[in-house]
């Protein structure tokens, strides 16, 4: 692991609250934003990093082997990741340490922190929820619900827990025990985001369908319905006080509400197209930070966000002009683009650079820590193996790759992505 220059991070004032700013260095889309107590800010991202900001300076934490979905803080000093690997992993940052934790058998999407900071909980595609304890030891795991978990909730004694998952449903668990108490909302449409403030008597929630909706917590019984003509939502934090909650959708608007009243204060479009995939509040909560595609962390002071632009994820999204691109170029943009950069080093990127692409043996990149399944292989990237690649799509050509799941059916589309891929990637003389 890369040193952490920990001292210098811990120690540092946290990035002014109540004005504008943009952390940038990631690789990738933002997909996680966590607040320490002490007001250090940590990204997760798409590039398989997660940055630990000081200022606006990033060391980078290098142990996923695949996109990093969520960070959180136990501490000032320990923090917790997860990704697409199947891993949790346990940042000691004033030992400069980190574990990993395995056990699930599908990528970990979200992790809440028990309030007594003893125990993380951890929410996976393969319909667990693992149990961590924040000092170390044996996990424990809980099953029951019917497809993979979106999202987690302790409640303020820590002994019970919420679970938000793609079945529809949001359940109840001991936590001591691993019991199932209780399926409080049943939806019908996956549910993706929920926020608890037990002591105010409200959970909110938002689904696969577009609808926010504030519930009891003990009777599931309706306080309140926010759905706004807008699907789905993707994000959802509060301020510390949860006086505020911001939620943030797949059209790129983010809501924020005042959770006295449930008024909508705020209905921001954060960006001109794309996803909002990661909201938190900063420590004092004037600020709500985002993630979206583009490839840094925005901030916006809450009391006059409106009166700033949004993220500006043209500059490296296909969405911005596509019909002056030639198609080779929007099949690159599309398909290739966030996970892959044509310069000569791979640029923090989730995949290494294509820069002479053709020709090289797959697997040789030498600054990209590849997986066990391409390490040695015979591959050897050519028109009819980049082909091959998108005709049966990566999962099926490479099983085991961590190359994301996708195919270009029309091989004329094919033809073209090989061609500029030919001549963007070709390697330069100095």
């Amino acid at each position: 692991m890369r040193p952490l220059l920990t001292s210098l991070i811990l120690l540092s004032a946290p990035l002014a609250a109540d004005e504008f700013f943009t952390l940038k260095g990631h690789g990738g889309p933002i997909m996680g934003i966590a607040v320490a107590p002490g007001g250090q800010i940590a990204t997760a991202s798409f590039d398989n990093s997660v940055g630990l900001w000081s200022d606006a300076t990033p060391a980078w934490l290098e142990n996923h082997r695949a996109a990093v979905n969520a960070v959180v803080f136990a501490s000032d000093d320990l923090m917790f990741s997860a990704g697409d690997d199947f891993a949790v992993v346990r940042w000691n940052l004033a030992a400069d340490t980190a574990t990993r934790l395995e056990g699930h058998k599908g990528k970990v999407v979200a992790l809440s922190v028990s309030p007594d900071r003893t125990t993380v909980a951890s929410a996976s595609w393969d319909g667990s929820i693992g149990l961590w304890p924040t000092a170390g030891g044996p996990p424990r795991f809980l099953t029951g619900h019917r497809a993979g978990i979106n999202d987690l909730a302790f409640s303020s004694d820590g002994t019970r827990l919420y679970s938000a998952s793609v079945d529809g449903t949001i359940r109840l668990w001991d936590a001591e025990s691993g019991t199932e108490r209780g399926v409080m909302v049943k939806h019908g449409f996956g549910v993706n985001e929920i926020v608890l403030n037990e002591a105010a008597g409200w959970l909110a929630y938002g689904a696969v369908d577009g609808v926010t909706r504030i519930i009891e917590p003990d009777s599931g019984n309706a306080i309140a319905d926010l759905s706004l003509d807008r699907r789905p939502i993707l994000s959802m934090a509060a301020d510390g006080a949860k006086a505020k909650l911001a939620v943030g959708d797949g059209q790129g608007f983010i809501m924020v509400l005042d959770t006295a009243t449930w008024r909508i204060t705020h209905d921001f479009r954060a960006t001109d197209g794309g996803p909002i995939w990661a909201l938190a509040f900063s420590r004092d909560g004037t600020n709500i930070h985002a993630g979206g595609l583009d490839d840094r962390m925005y901030s916006w002071p809450v009391a006059t966000m409106d009166e700033f632009g949004p993220m500006e994820t043209g500059t490296r999204s296909f969405l911005e002009n596509p019909e002056t691109l030639g198609n080779g170029e929007r099949q690159f943009k599309r398909k290739c683009s966030i996970c892959h950069a044509l310069g000569r080093d791979s640029a923090r990127r989730a995949g290494p650079t294509l820069y002479g692409l053709f020709g090289r043996r797959a697997g040789t990149v030498t600054d990209y820590a590849y997986s066990d399944t391409l390490d040695g292989s015979e591959i050897v990237w050519t028109d009819k193996t980049v082909d091959a690649l998108f005709d049966v799509g990566p999962d099926h050509f490479i099983p085991g790759t961590k190359m994301p799941m996708q195919r270009i059916v029309s091989s004329d589309d094919r033809a073209d992505l090989i061609a500029y891929l030919r001549e963007a990637a070709a390697p330069k003389e100095n």
